[in-house]
């Protein structure tokens, strides 16, 4: 049976340069996947991501390709 990223996950973690406004995601590692979940809802849902998915994931975050603004 599967259990959800949130429920195995240990070690989440947040940006060293999250302000503490509450708009902050947490990434954790699960296994070979890495898995990203809202901070203020730990016990929610996460996005869990294959590692290549996850570095062209962070590409874009940085590239501001995601910025809708």
């Amino acid at each position: 049976m599967w259990k959800s990223a949130t429920s195995v996950a240990t070690g989440w973690r947040k940006s060293s340069r999250s302000a503490g406004n509450g708009q902050c995601v947490e990434v954790a590692s699960v296994a070979e996947v890495a898995a990203v979940r809202d901070s203020k809802n730990p016990a929610g849902p996460a996005l869990v991501f294959a590692p290549a998915a996850f570095t062209a994931f962070v590409g874009a975050v940085k590239e501001g390709r995601l910025d809708l603004s």
